[in-house]
């Protein structure tokens, strides 16, 4: 599967209560022990390019499409698809014709926005069960504040900003608690205070796909504290996205189950993933190019409040392309069992290629599409 070096999966145990790195040992790629092969950096083809079989091809080609059709955990996710359109008027916080005003209403709605611009929120966006917040058409950032998914399910949100959220632990976007069948696609999210995404306290079955994170330090976590050991439940998916620049976090997982595909990271300050207690990460055909900071993945102990023995997780490469210098990091014994297919047979994945982070480089967050004509729903 074009430039593809695999094996490797870790799980050590620590019997220290505090969290600590683990040390790898040497890396495992036949001549050259501490380094991946590198690739060089060639301009790509155009026909080339434009070969490669993205996913969601056919998801414009009417409003509701996008509903059902998310791959990975999130995709049984159908937002608003059985209700009607609400339309966002006006660029205030609050009061009819806001996003806010449709977000809190309990009956499934599918947002679409007549206007372009900034959203400044005083407060956290609280969205509701049932709900797209699709923003295709228009150009819509939001700021101030971000999105909280609060103990709610099937939430599409489709190509928005989210820039410059103030205040402490405020993320761009909050997933948590006990919010399910969630699709994060085509957004760009930078410069808050704490998260761009969060995902915590037993949120489970999520997509995030074709966003571009750059501009921030702690991008994305899943899992919230060792304490929290019913996180072992989650369940994510991220594919085709850019993490670009951005510090650390991408993600850094605890306890859960989460599948990483045709990434593209780059230039990380900490590391590029992070495995802690009891994570389970199945790495498949991502690009992981370095900056100053050479080694990708990383591994943490901690213990789960409802054990004894501290503990990392760990991380299974597949087919993943290091360039510029990048040291995967892998750690050699294996204890995990996760593979995606146990939980889905369908996904669209290219092996990692210079011509898939030329894509990647250009073709994620919001994006200037329009927004497709409305059919009604099918019941």
């Amino acid at each position: 599967m074009g430039n593809h070096y695999s094996a490797v999966r870790h799980h050590r145990r620590n019997r220290t209560d505090t969290e600590t790195e683990v040390s790898p040992p040497d890396y495992k790629y036949g001549s050259s022990p501490h380094n991946a092969p590198q690739i060089p950096a060639n301009s790509t083809a155009p026909e080339k390019m434009a070969a490669l079989s993205l996913p969601y091809a056919n998801v414009d080609c009417n409003l509701r499409a996008l509903a059902g059709q998310a791959e990975g955990f999130g995709r049984a996710a159908i937002g608003g698809v059985h209700g009607s359109v609400y339309h966002v008027t006006t660029l205030s916080d609050d009061g009819p014709g806001s996003l806010r005003y449709g977000c809190r209403k309990k009956e499934p709605l599918w947002i679409i926005f007549d206007v372009s611009g900034t959203i400044g929120l005083s407060s956290y966006l609280n969205v509701s069960s049932y709900k797209t917040i699709d923003g295709r058409g228009q150009r819509i950032k939001l700021t101030g504040k971000g999105l909280r998914l609060k103990e709610c399910e099937h939430v599409i949100i489709c190509n928005l900003e989210f820039e410059g959220g103030r205040g402490h632990d405020v993320d761009g976007i909050q997933i948590k608690p006990n919010s399910k069948h969630i699709w994060i696609d085509r957004c760009s999210l930078k410069d808050y205070d704490d998260g761009l995404i969060d995902i915590t306290r037993e949120s489970t079955d999520i997509t995030i796909s074709r966003c571009h994170f750059s501009n921030h330090d702690k991008t994305m976590l899943i899992g919230a504290d060792p304490s929290h050991h019913g996180d072992r439940c989650m369940r994510v998916t991220i594919h085709h996205c850019f993490f670009d620049g951005t510090r650390q976090r991408h993600p850094r997982v605890r306890f859960a189950k989460v599948h990483l595909y045709n990434n593209y990271t780059r230039n990380w300050g900490i590391y590029a993933v992070c495995a802690s207690v009891e994570s389970q990460i199945y790495s498949q055909c991502n690009i992981y190019e370095a900056g100053q900071k050479k080694v990708a993945f990383k591994y943490l102990t901690e213990k789960a409040g409802d054990k004894e023995e501290a503990c990392s997780g760990c991380i299974i490469s597949e087919g993943d392309l290091f360039i510029a210098g990048t040291q995967s990091g892998l750690l050699t014994q294996n204890s995990c069992s996760f593979h995606p297919s146990q939980h889905y047979q369908k996904w669209t994945i290219q092996p990692a290629t210079m011509e898939l982070k030329h894509v990647l480089h250009h073709s994620t967050g919001w994006q200037p599409v329009a927004c497709p004509p409305d059919q009604p729903p099918t019941h």
